[in-house]
């Protein structure tokens, strides 16, 4: 038995010699030889061990250096925080460990389209057998409603129409043609002789020779690039690169400030308690479990506009996505044809033929049946056919491209067709065509599907005997979603770039993306064909300056994601069939619709209930908060963890005595990272989201401007409160009570952080009103914090090695609070002002 790739190029005997098989199928012995030989007709399933999914949660630079705190803080008997950070650590690699375990369907769902019965040829006689038991060589018997379960060489065809969305895209369904032989090098949506595994029969019927089963299908070929990876996430990768220079950060200073203490007289237990404390309190180990309030909360909100969320971290990659690359069919159309222009527009009969020629119940029927009984009216539809009651129908023939429908008039019997221009043109009685074929090329000009519609005579079951006169042309479209167009001006807005992807033509493809504002004169515009022609790093290059992608395949789709990340973009694309599992599973975001098959949802990171490129946009905008959210949580976290080494640091290479003791280092920790940092997640849009370009992934959260905010508010904390502390000594203040106030002093002006941190484009002051409202649980955390803090002061001093305050006390507490709060609220003019004039949008 020989092989090849190209059966569609070969004549059906050909193809049966090839595969030693005939009409009459193979026999029994031949079909368990060839099983043992090719293996069951199957996707083969691909996962990864529980155990190896759950490990792989802890690599991550962040776990490492919390569990390495966890042991640190539970060696110098610290319970409370080893608990509380080997629980976070948990709780996170769980959650990790679900969505992972979850992506794993994937390719069972795959797998199910693959298993169904088939209906074979075998020793000449026709068998029921399970679908995984097909083996090249075999003769299937199609008709209407059957899934395709391997790729078939098609012969013998009467009036097959397939639907090829799942692997193709197009909307439409293919018609089929078991005599056609074609080039090798034909494209799979130019398939006319073949069917390929996982598609459907929607009419007619056929047979077809078996030619690829299993692992070496095209459907295959597209489960196999469901096991590569999906990449990290732009928060991901960012948290990564951070973690990553603050650990380095963190240990130089740490060995800094233990080299002086030792120098100083410090004893080793002591100096190793005291860096053990700045450690963790260094460290925000809050971090993730904040991070995953804020994606949380976000989610909610994405779930309240119709966008589920599989995998939370997907949440901040919204905000991240430099492209959009989308379906046409079902996201920025309808995905149901309509009825577009009429011609002529004042011919009334044209709605009695097209009632008429029509082989749908109103309900169930062709797709272009359906759209003409939508455009009439189903009251009208069936008020007309009631009329003129059906005599005969003469079924759509795929040879004569027409279809016919036999009537009682008031004057009798009459003829009513629909089918191709081109054919009932040569069948018909007008004396002028002159209209008519300009009406035609506009229409199939402006991408639209053109039915000629008209009335004869002639014996209905014979259509080379009909004579036409043809009264109407109709062109049908798939029509863009409301909201759209608007949707695509606010993404070019917010610097997000939108290609269309689609398995239409180019002339419909174009047609639609101009309308909603993708398609610009001067845009790019690839085919299928095109990209066929190009390596990867040609597809990058020529992709620059596309909007527009026609015929495109699942590989193509697929190379073109590759394409665009290798460029640096952030890719967000949708999808929802099997076509673009490959795409969906390794684009920076995958997004699969509601009505979609569960291979599209089961490798996607988020499921659109309402199919609209409107909710991506939506949904961008709530991811853009998200992030701010997070990079302001990350500033407040560091800048106040990093204030206090500043002081610690300063007082012991000075020589002084420890401004606080290690338990109270660990107390503000826990009184305003432990309070107010929870509050961030529900801070609301600032201002002017969606009209600044999104940030790189490693500018996310650790860019020259977060570094240089922290080190500011670092420095200001920590100088403006050892200045306090020389000051409270230079007036002999008794330690304990120095201690206590610094203590106080550095929790008020943390909270005071807090605050400031809710807005990072915008001085406080700026608008007092805006700065109070953003984000009401921040002044909650703060109450939270006081009482936490009096508790410390007054109820458990012998704890928390505090002594009481009187009002004097009080008194330098918020006189350093309030000059920290200054100190801000100065850069963040400097900065507002600096802004306003070289970047007006910010």
């Amino acid at each position: 038995m020989k092989s090849s790739d190209f059966f569609h190029s070969l004549e059906v005997d050909k193809v049966f010699s090839d595969l030693d098989s005939s009409p009459n199928g193979i026999s029994k012995k031949d079909a368990d030889e060839r099983l043992n030989r090719f293996g069951e007709n199957i996707i083969e399933n691909y996962e990864r061990s529980k155990l190896s999914i759950f490990l792989k949660q802890f690599m991550s630079p962040v776990i490492y250096v919390l569990i390495f705190a966890a042991i640190l803080a539970f060696f110098i008997g610290d319970t409370n925080d080893f608990l509380i950070i080997i629980g976070i650590v948990i709780i996170n690699s769980l959650l990790g460990f679900w969505q992972e375990s979850k992506a794993e369907s994937s390719l069972k769902a795959l797998k199910k389209l693959t298993e169904q019965r088939a209906f074979v040829f075998r020793n000449g006689e026709v068998i029921e057998i399970p679908s995984s038991k097909i083996v090249p060589g075999d003769v299937l018997m199609l008709s209407e409603g059957n899934v395709i379960s391997a790729d078939l060489r098609l012969y013998d065809t009467k009036g097959m129409l397939i639907d090829e969305s799942t692997i193709t895209g197009e909307s439409i369904p293919v018609e089929k043609d078991g005599k056609v032989i074609l080039p090798e090098k034909t494209l799979p949506y130019d398939l006319k002789n073949m069917a390929l595994s996982g598609t459907v029969v929607v009419r007619g019927s056929g047979k077809g020779i078996v030619v690829k089963t299993g692992k070496n299908t095209y459907l295959a070929s597209i489960a196999e690039k469901v096991k590569e990876k999906s990449p990290e996430s732009p928060l991901t990768k960012a948290i990564g690169q951070f973690s990553k220079k603050y650990i380095v950060l963190l240990f130089i200073i740490l060995f800094t400030v233990g080299s002086f203490g030792l120098y100083g007289g410090i004893d080793i237990p002591t100096m190793l308690y005291i860096l053990v404390a700045l450690m963790v309190s260094a460290i925000p180990e809050g971090l993730p479990i904040v991070i995953t309030l804020v994606l949380a909360v976000g989610a909610l909100e994405l779930n309240k506009n119709y966008v589920l969320v599989r995998h939370l971290p997907s949440v901040e990659t919204l905000g991240s996505a430099t492209v959009i690359a989308s379906d046409k069919t079902g996201t920025i159309t309808t995905g149901k044809i309509a009825v577009s222009e009429v011609f002529p527009e004042e011919f009334d009969d044209i709605e009695v033929i097209s009632a008429l020629a029509n082989e749908s119940d109103g309900i169930h029927g062709d797709h272009m049946d359906l759209a003409l009984v939508s455009w009439l009216g189903i009251e009208k539809y069936h008020k007309i056919r009631k009329n003129n009651p059906t005599l005969e129908i003469f079924p759509f023939d795929t040879k004569s491209r027409m279809m016919g429908s036999l009537n009682n008039v008031i004057n009798g019997q009459k003829l009513f067709i629909k089918g191709s221009y081109e054919f009932l043109k040569e069948k018909s009685t007008n004396k002028s065509f002159k209209e008519f074929d300009q009406a035609h090329d506009k229409m199939s000009g402006n991408g639209l599907r053109v039915l000629a519609f008209g009335v004869g005579e002639g014996d209905i079951k014979n259509p080379s005997t009909w004579k036409i006169e043809i009264k109407s042309l109709i062109g049908f479209s798939d029509p863009p979603k409301e909201g759209v167009k608007g949707a695509v001006s606010t993404a070019k807005s917010a610097g997000i770039r939108v290609i269309m992807i689609t398995g239409d033509n180019s002339l419909t493809a174009k047609k639609i993306a101009t309308e909603v504002g993708i398609y610009s004169e001067g845009d790019g515009l690839l085919s299928g064909v095109d990209i066929e022609k190009l390596d990867d790093e040609e597809l990058k290059d020529a992709l620059k300056g596309v909007s527009v992608v026609s015929r495109a395949l699942p590989e193509h789709k697929y190379r073109i994601v590759k394409a665009l990340q290798n460029s640096g973009e952030i890719v967000a694309v949708t999808g929802d069939g099997v076509n673009d599992v490959p795409a969906l599973k390794v684009a920076d975001l995958g997004i699969s619709m509601g009505e979609g098959t569960e291979a599209a949802k089961s490798v996607s990171k988020m499921v659109l209930v309402d199919n609209n490129l409107s909710l991506i946009v939506k949904a961008i905008k709530q991811g853009r908060l998200i992030t701010e959210n997070i990079r302001k949580v990350i500033y407040y976290l560091i800048s106040a963890n990093m204030g206090q080494i500043v002081l610690i640091s300063l007082s012991i290479i000075m020589g002084l005595s420890l401004p606080l003791f290690p338990v109270q280092i660990l107390w503000i920790n826990m009184v305003t990272d432990g309070v107010q940092d929870k509050t961030f997640p529900f801070i609301k849009e600032e201002s002017n989201l969606m009209k600044r370009n999104p940030l790189r992934p490693e500018n996310r959260v650790f860019d020259k401007v977060q570094i240089y905010r922290i080190f500011y508010a670092a420095v200001s904390l920590g100088l403006i409160n050892l200045a306090l502390y020389f000051h409270l000594l230079n007036i002999n203040y008794p330690y304990m009570e120095i201690v206590t106030i610094l203590f106080t002093s550095m929790v008020v002006s943390i909270w005071f952080n807090g605050i400031q941190a809710q807005k990072e484009h915008e001085p406080f002051f700026k608008n007092i009103k805006r700065s109070i409202t953003i984000n009401p649980y921040i002044w909650v955390g703060v109450l939270i914090g006081i009482v936490l803090q009096l508790l410390a002061i007054y109820v458990f001093s012998d704890l928390f090695k505090t002594v009481p305050l009187d009002i004097l006390d009080f008194s330098y507490v918020l006189i350093t609070s309030v000059l920290f709060f200054i100190t801000l609220e100065v850069r963040k003019w400097a900065e507002y002002l600096y802004n306003k004039k070289n970047n007006p949008i910010l």
